[in-house]
């Protein structure tokens, strides 16, 4: 597969198969990640990975809780007040895996760093065969300090990309991409 093939192709899949990654992939990936750029090559990131499904559950649970309680001060969360009232909805959709791509706040670039070192992880997944998710209803859970404390994650460290793996099920059709805002081209 191309390069423009796999940006173009990649998908966020929010339904996996109930199938472990192999944690030589998975090892593969987060290598591939740490080949991304980083500012005075600082490399911030450091990585969890979780396939504890019950904990994955108790996060899922204790974030909807937290959103569901945000609902009144950030209004944008509305729209989400159904999937988060529903008991059965797990914001990590099943998924057999969760990378989490902690930043050392040491670093003034790790919220870039670390997200250029997500964008592998999920371009290269794709490549595999493998599909990944973004899931940002976990970012306020994952820096809760009982969490990180339980995960091994120093203080100093905070949560920039939860990112789910796994093997899709069904397709994931192509979502259209508005035009490029290009506010000049200086010649």
């Amino acid at each position: 597969m191309k390069l423009d093939e796999i940006i173009r192709g990649r998908r966020s899949v929010r339904a996996y198969e109930d199938r472990p990654v192999p944690e030589e992939v998975v090892r593969e990936l987060i290598d591939l990640g740490i080949h991304a750029p980083s500012a005075s090559r600082m490399q911030p990131w450091s990585f969890v990975v979780i396939e504890d499904k019950e904990l994955m559950r108790e996060w899922s649970d204790r974030a909807k809780e937290q959103l569901l309680g945000q609902m009144e001060q950030i209004p944008y969360l509305k729209q989400y007040q159904a999937l988060m009232e529903n008991k059965e909805f797990n914001i990590f959709y099943g998924a057999p895996c969760l990378v989490l791509i902690y930043g050392n706040t040491v670093s003034p670039s790790h919220v870039n760093d670390c997200t250029l070192a997500a964008q592998n992880i999920m371009l290269a997944a794709y490549e595999k065969g493998l599909g990944s998710c973004w899931v940002g209803f976990a970012m306020q859970t994952g820096n809760a300090p009982e969490l990180k404390q339980k995960l091994g994650v120093p203080e100093k460290y905070r949560l920039v990309a939860p990112l789910l793996l796994g093997y899709p099920r069904g397709e994931w059709p192509y979502v259209p991409r508005n035009e490029p805002i290009i506010f000049s081209w200086q010649k």
